[in-house]
């Protein structure tokens, strides 16, 4: 193993947005075993040290690689692609105006129903976006514009999580049923 590996070649997967997840958890318990500290007592204190990077390197790429979100952004990433969500913020029109009627029928929405509806609508976007990413990232090689799609599931995470808690808050208001 070397720590300056990429996340794919530490985990030994092909450099793609498309996963095994059952792979990717099966090849983390594989290396989490192999660097785990305590299989390095014997060699002393320096030896645990490394390990334990060993041991946070591999979590901190298990992280990435097993959700498709920051997967994507990370292949954008190593293709010289960033995505500079925090100054880059521009997005399609269509989509703009698309998360312009969500947030309105959030503010407007008065029953748990009709938050399940646009938690639905929500989840079929992401689904699509998630696709169109996929499409982009493996069969097209266009790092650049995934990087545009990528930017809009983190607008649409950032949302379900909105719908989320105002669900929560209607279930918590109606006391609980």
């Amino acid at each position: 193993m070397n720590l300056q590996s990429n996340d794919f070649e530490l985990f030994g997967l092909a450099p793609q947005f498309a996963q095994d997840r059952a792979a990717i958890d099966a090849r983390w318990k594989d290396l989490q075993r192999e660097a785990h500290p305590d299989k390095f007592a014997a060699q002393g204190a320096a030896a645990q040290r490394v390990a334990m990077q060993w041991s946070v390197r591999i979590n901190e790429a298990y992280q990435r690689l097993k959700d498709p979100l920051q997967r994507a952004a990370y292949l954008c990433e190593l293709n010289d692609a960033p995505i500079n969500a925090e100054n880059n913020t521009a997005m399609p029109t269509a989509f703009l105006m698309q998360q312009m009627a969500w947030r309105e029928a959030l503010d407007e929405a008065q029953s748990a129903a009709e938050l399940d509806d646009l938690n639905a609508k929500v989840i079929a976007a992401r689904q699509a976006a998630l696709q169109t990413c996929g499409q982009l990232l493996d069969e097209h090689h266009n790092y650049t514009q995934a990087v545009q799609q990528v930017r809009a599931l983190m607008f649409i995470k950032r949302f379900a999580s909105d719908v989320d808690a105002r669900l929560d808050q209607m279930d918590t208001a109606d006391g609980g049923h």
